[in-house]
């Protein structure tokens, strides 16, 4: 029985990146010889196994057959036969199919992925890669947060991305699996390049069809001068990884902001007008069909409703600032503002030229909200007031408030 280091730990090894979690791969052991040394099965699919100390995860080398539709139509051999090449040949890219022996450190890497990883390029392991659709998914993931480092995807990898959505199987990825994708990629420094990716592999329409619909729809120079909207979209989901780093409520917001301007009817072209409004009915459909939780959810139609009040709250009255906190759920949920503010600005920035332009309406925002939530009912003159008359007292406060606010600025 021999046990390797494999995958994500390996690679960020050598890339000199801090490892995530640690994946064992043990080779020349059976489930019963597993259990007798301490360890605990937890795989349902094949066998997986926790580290009766580490709590590590150590699973048996295998290999993978397709036998059905979809990522799940697999059947795995994990017979003590089965060599560590023959498992790193059934995993998706080269830099991921590198095993380091766990008794001397030696490197095992039979396919490439050191001088990929030098290279910085993204290439997949064998033709198998073809049968697992997730895997497109994966590569476009990784490039979001490897092309900052120069990553780029081999072009008969592309080649094979590209046979992989013409053939339909993207159809048959959960829901789940491609928020769970999309999510993780929100939260890397580049979502840009997981957008890009799937554009070019011609694989978004399929999964996120409320974006591609961006691509190629022009809007005015003078306020987008990088005038394509998908390319709109992808620097804004970069500026707020920038803004926000991690931070995938802001990144998802950011993401929908502006899913109206891909309804706009080309006759109506550069301009989009009630794209805000617009783009609630697609929002809405992404979210239904991706399960995506309450929270992001609620942010986004905040976001993609009212950009347009954030960019010139500077024009509002200050009763319609209190409506606009009002839809904002701002005085229940006081520290969804600051995330609202962030993804306006990211919106702003995200333009060509425009990278390095201040945003003063997210503080002007977070600032009248401040002086709105600090008036409570407890600190009003209620006398002889009832019903309805104490919350339009309420309402009345708030607005001095904001007024006052704003002289000060």
């Amino acid at each position: 029985m021999k046990i390797y280091l494999v995958g994500g730990a390996v690679r960020d090894r050598l890339l000199n990146r801090t490892p995530g979690d640690h994946d064992w791969v043990v080779v020349g052991a059976t489930q019963a010889q597993m259990e007798a040394q301490g360890y605990k099965a937890v795989g349902k699919d094949f066998p997986v196994f926790l580290h009766p100390k580490t709590g590590e995860e150590y699973a048996l080398a295998r290999t993978e057959r397709k036998s059905g539709r979809g990522y799940r139509g697999f059947v795995v051999d994990a017979d003590p036969s089965v060599t560590l090449e023959d498992d790193l040949l059934r995993r998706d890219f080269t830099i991921n199919a590198i095993a380091c022996d766990e008794a001397t450190g030696a490197l095992v890497d039979p396919y490439g992925g050191t001088r990929d990883i030098e290279q910085r390029v993204l290439r997949h392991v064998g033709p198998a890669f073809v049968e697992d659709p997730l895997r497109v998914l994966r590569a476009a993931r990784f490039m979001a947060r490897f092309a900052p480092l120069g990553f780029t995807v081999a072009p008969e990898t592309m080649d094979l991305m590209r046979q992989i959505a013409a053939s339909g199987e993207l159809d048959a990825l959960v829901p789940e699996r491609v928020w769970q994708e999309l999510r993780r990629a929100l939260t890397c420094a580049q979502p840009s390049a997981f957008l890009r990716t799937l554009h070019e592999a011609n694989a978004l329409g399929a999964v996120l069809p409320e974006l591609e619909a961006l691509y190629g729809v022009p809007q005015r120079a003078e306020f987008h001068p990088e005038v394509d909207t998908g390319v709109h979209q992808e620097m804004v989901s970069d500026m707020a990884a920038q803004l926000a780093p991690g931070d995938d409520l802001v990144g998802f917001a950011a993401l929908t902001h502006d899913l109206g301007k891909g309804l706009t009817p080309e006759a109506e072209w550069p301009r989009h007008l009630m794209h805000e409004q617009r783009g609630l009915e697609p929002l809405q459909a992404l979210c239904e069909r991706l399960k995506v939780p309450l929270e992001h959810r609620q942010l986004a139609e905040a976001v993609c409703r009212d950009h347009l009040n954030v960019h010139r709250i500077d024009e509002l009255r200050d009763a319609t600032i209190l409506e606009l906190l009002g839809r904002f759920d701002a005085f229940r949920r006081p520290e969804r503002v600051a995330r609202i503010a962030l993804c306006c600005e990211a919106d702003k920035r995200g333009r060509l030229g425009f990278e390095d332009s201040d945003y003063p309406q997210g503080e002007t925002l977070k600032r009248v909200h401040a002086a709105a939530l600090a008036v409570q009912t407890r600190d009003l003159d209620l006398t002889h007031l009832k019903g309805p008359a104490i919350g339009d007292a309420l309402k009345r406060a708030r607005v001095q408030a904001i007024k006052a606010a704003r002289q000060k600025s």
